[in-house]
């Protein structure tokens, strides 16, 4: 099979990560394939930020956990955390930021990387608490994090490729 759609085919979201470091030079090759993302009109507006160190990680996941109200909240304790962040008034910041997420989640699998969407920052962004975090990481004030890839390499074997449930038409 292409190699390609055995790569689309096989990829399966990891929520459990070891203690394994990701190489510069991997993470490098995954930040590139975000780059490479397609974007309204070519725009590229976006800002792909990856926190490598796990207490800075813990430490958005929890101000993050509190304002959800979610207790113990830890974004599954990745080896990396990505931000896709892009600007607020961008109207088509998520749809940009959704086409780089695929292209990170799929570059990571390629690597032999487990990777999970994490959702809970959109929304979360201004809330002061969050906001002071996102300053403190880079995140420019006029962002939103649209979307987190959490990365590490995975606990215990992913599922097998299975039949994904879903639908599609072929109109002639």
């Amino acid at each position: 099979m292409n190699p390609v759609l055995e790569n689309i085919f096989t990829r399966r979201s990891c929520r459990s990560f070891t203690d394994q470091t990701i190489s510069k030079e991997d993470l490098v090759r995954i930040l590139k394939a975000a780059v490479y993302a397609p974007s309204a009109m070519n725009r590229q507006t976006w800002q792909f930020t990856a926190i490598t160190r796990r207490s800075k990680i813990q430490e958005l996941a929890a101000v993050a956990g509190t304002v959800l109200g979610r207790e113990n909240y830890d974004m599954y304790r990745p080896a990396v955390l990505i931000l896709a962040s892009n600007e607020k008034e961008s109207p088509f910041a998520r749809e940009d930021n959704a086409c780089a997420l695929e292209n990170i989640f799929l570059a990571a699998h390629s690597l032999g990387i487990g990777s999970v969407w994490i959702n809970q920052l959109w929304g979360i962004c201004d809330e002061p608490a969050v906001r002071s975090v996102l300053n403190g990481l880079g995140i420019p004030t006029e962002h939103d994090v649209f979307g987190a890839a959490a990365l590490g390499y995975p606990a215990a074997a992913l599922p097998g490729q299975t039949e994904k449930k879903g639908s599609y038409i072929i109109v002639e």
